[in-house]
């Protein structure tokens, strides 16, 4: 016999909403967008530490500027100014293993590490990234140098709010031993420190990613908002094909 499709998140009546078992009217305008978040995916809300850094968490992915799930996000709305939906989708396509997708894969790594000296630990994850010649995820950043600001302000945050446990020492000392081992500054990125922080507040490693799903989607809007009164998607497609094309095209 099939078991009964059950879903534990919400649902509704004739006059009232639940979430999670709370009454929709009672969190509108008394609980945040980050703490309902937190509700969804951990099915109760936060206490205030576990508030501040959460939202600490999600604020963060919101904006990094023109990056390429911008530019695609600007291209779609331009070929398709009729569904906002879909260049929101189009950027959020984009969250792959080297922008934003990167926390799972960290997340992962700090998660699936066998217990002991954590100094080992650490060394043994980056000969073992180095041998297989894989790039260590949540370290380095092309712009950031010689340390991601970002990370600099979560890991205070954590330390201030009871979240810097092994994970976040982990993430520091994979860090550490990597630009030994590289020759050259390997800091903590953005995504480590998230990476981290996630972990130490337990979420598990497959559904980090989401994180920066759900909070670049409101950068994405705006970057529509702005390419509606000040577009730039058809100037980046003219250079791009312009510069792009044939050297000898006349």
């Amino acid at each position: 016999m099939s078991r009964k499709p059950r879903s534990k998140l919400g649902h509704s009546t004739t006059d009232h909403v639940f979430v999670r078992g709370h009454d929709l009217s009672d969190l509108i305008g008394n609980v945040s967008l980050g703490d309902v978040a937190y509700l969804e995916l951990k099915g109760r809300l936060p206490d205030q530490r576990e508030s501040l850094m959460f939202n600490a968490i999600v604020v963060t992915l919101v904006e990094h500027g023109i990056t390429p799930s911008t530019i695609a996000a600007r291209l779609t709305y331009f070929g398709a100014p009729e569904a906002l939906q879909a260049a929101v989708a189009a950027g959020l396509l984009g969250m792959g293993d080297r922008f934003g997708g990167s926390i799972e894969q960290a997340a992962r790594m700090l998660q699936e590490a066998p217990d002991g000296d954590i100094d080992e630990v650490a060394r043994g994850i980056v000969e073992g990234h180095r041998s297989r010649k894989e790039i260590i995820p949540g370290l380095g950043h092309p712009v950031h140098k010689p340390a991601d600001p970002r990370t600099t302000r979560l890991f205070t945050l954590a330390k201030e709010n009871g979240f810097a446990g092994r994970h976040v020492e982990l993430m520091e000392l994979i860090a550490e031993e990597a630009t030994k081992a590289y020759g050259r500054d390997l800091p903590v990125n953005a995504t480590g420190a998230i990476a981290a922080i996630a972990s130490e507040m337990e979420l598990p490693w497959r559904i980090t990613r989401g994180l920066a799903v759900m909070a670049r989607a409101i950068g994405l809007v705006a970057h529509l908002q702005e390419e509606m009164a000040e577009p730039m998607a058809a100037e980046i497609w003219a250079r791009a094909e312009q510069e792009a094309g044939p050297e000898d095209r006349g």
